[in-house]
Parts: C-alpha cells; sequence; structure tokens
C-alpha cells in the first residue's frame, strides 16, 4: 500500500494530498480510506506541495502609454487577421516558474504566436509577435489586444506594433474578464501541466 501511495504522490507531481490519492487508488479498485492514506503519507514525509492559484504577471505601475480598450469584452470578428490577442501566462514546473505569452486570432481561434521564458520581460512579447508575423503575414491593419502591462507598453514593443501597422488596444486594469478569450486558453493549457 505504501509503495501505491508513493506512486501515485510521485505521478502528481508532489501536488496531491491524501483526498486525491485516495479517490486515485479508488479508481483503480483499490479500497483504502482516506485516513489510512493520510497516516501513510505523514510517516512517509510525503507531503503535498501547494501550488499558488494566482501570480502576478501584470505591471500595470509604468511610466508608458496605456491604450484605450476598443473591444470593450465585444469579443467578435469577422475575419481572420483582425484582432489578435495576447496575455502572458505562469506554469509551474520543477525547475521554477516559466512564462508563456500566447497571442490567438480572435476569428479562427488559432495561436497564431508563442514564446516561453524564465523571465517575464518585453524580449518575450518582442519574441512572441516576430513570431506571429512571421507565421500569419497580415496584409490588413490588426488590432493588437493585451493587458496594460509594462511588457506591451514599453517603447520597443510599441514601436513594433507601429513599424507593423497594428491598432494598439488595453485592457481596463485589473480586469481580467476583459482578456477572456485567451485566459480561457491558458486555463486549460494549466490544467494538463498540474
Amino acid at each position: 500500500m505504501t509503495q501505491q501511495i508513493r506512486n501515485e504522490y510521485l505521478k502528481s507531481r508532489k501536488i496531491y494530498g491524501s483526498p486525491k490519492i485516495t479517490q486515485e487508488l479508488r479508481k483503480q479498485g483499490i479500497r483504502v480510506s482516506q485516513k489510512t492514506v493520510a497516516r501513510i503519507m505523514s510517516e512517509e514525509g510525503l507531503r503535498s506541495i501547494t501550488v499558488r492559484k494566482f501570480k502576478a504577471t501584470t505591471n500595470s505601475n509604468h511610466p508608458y502609454n496605456v491604450y484605450s480598450n476598443l473591444l470593450k469584452q465585444n469579443f467578435q470578428a469577422t475575419v481572420p487577421n483582425e484582432v489578435w490577442m495576447a496575455d502572458i501566462t505562469y506554469i509551474p514546473t520543477d525547475e521554477g516558474w516559466l512564462y508563456l505569452l500566447s497571442t490567438i486570432d480572435l476569428y479562427t481561434r488559432k495561436i497564431v504566436g508563442w514564446y516561453i521564458d524564465i523571465r517575464m520581460t518585453k524580449e518575450l512579447v518582442i519574441k512572441t509577435l516576430q513570431r506571429a508575423l512571421n507565421n500569419e503575414k497580415p496584409t490588413e491593419r490588426v488590432i493588437h489586444y493585451s493587458d496594460c502591462g509594462s511588457q506591451y507598453a514599453s517603447n520597443d514593443y510599441q514601436q513594433l506594433l507601429q513599424e507593423h501597422h497594428f491598432q494598439v488596444s488595453m485592457s481596463r486594469r485589473g480586469n481580467c474578464y476583459d482578456n477572456a478569450c485567451i485566459e480561457s486558453f491558458h486555463s486549460l493549457i494549466k490544467k494538463e501541466c498540474i
């Protein structure tokens, strides 16, 4: 029993506690009480690692220009490459946090660009935008929608957006619903990672 509990604990990347391990063992047809699992875990020194539910990815306190919210939660597009939504999320790994930036086409719901890095810098957003431009090569003016974080508002990033004739739109501070489409996509990725 101890080995089976240890296996489930390690399979969960040390995240599961006794309730979830009990549930997993019961799915396999192993009859065991949560009390027994908790006792064995305690004896073996197996403690669940708590994953923080929230890690800030937006620093809105910066000296850069913040642009108007053109979408106002109207997540409709009529053609591809009309609106691109960008967002940064964090992914917990065994080596520490990784930051993923994804850019999604609002019409096709296709990820047009993405990049992962160990730091959340303007280079992360620049590299992602360059990938998206290489992948899609839009011919019409695209609305670039993001939060109002310092990475997106930085002079270098805004200059790149201007060079490619983007119309800039930013969500309101502290309103995750303004970026719901890409937040939803990132929540699916995080479920797979945990």
